[in-house]
């Protein structure tokens, strides 16, 4: 992150400014990073204040340099969209998410997400290319 710039921090300042003013639905996920050691079980926290009605919740993954990858999408009464991947499971309480992995190994680091529906309007590919333009522009 620290190669990105103040660019990056002031976007994101930005974004979490803009999105509380608009009393908009919201995910909360603790700052800082998880560090396990491999076969350790590890839970990832993501808590959501849902002011519309949300349809369902998601989780992506994103390793470096690389587009976010979708993991697993479960509705709100509990219901997993078919297939999880491995060593993965979402359990969903009222206002909370939590991605938990049974056995965690290096291949599991990587940026994590948590969304509620709808996530990103527009098209998600052009999104992650303008945003990539950016970051090389401003480095």
């Amino acid at each position: 992150v620290a190669d990105m710039g103040p660019w990056l921090s002031n976007l994101l300042i930005l974004a979490a400014c803009c999105y509380e003013c608009r009393g908009e639905d919201s995910v909360i996920q603790p700052p800082g990073d998880v560090i396990a050691t491999e076969g350790e079980q590890v839970t990832l926290d993501c808590q959501f204040d849902a002011v519309s009605s949300v349809n369902n919740l998601q989780w992506y993954r994103q390793y470096l340099r690389s587009k976010p990858e979708f993991l697993i999408l479960i509705t709100k009464s509990g219901y997993v969209q078919k297939p999880v991947p491995p060593r993965m499971s979402a359990q969903v309480q009222t206002d909370r998410m939590d991605l938990e992995i049974s056995s965690a190994e290096v291949t599991d680091s990587a940026l994590y997400y948590c969304a509620l529906e709808p996530t990103v309007t527009g098209n998600p590919d052009t999104l992650y290319k303008n945003l990539s333009s950016a970051l090389a522009r401003n480095q």
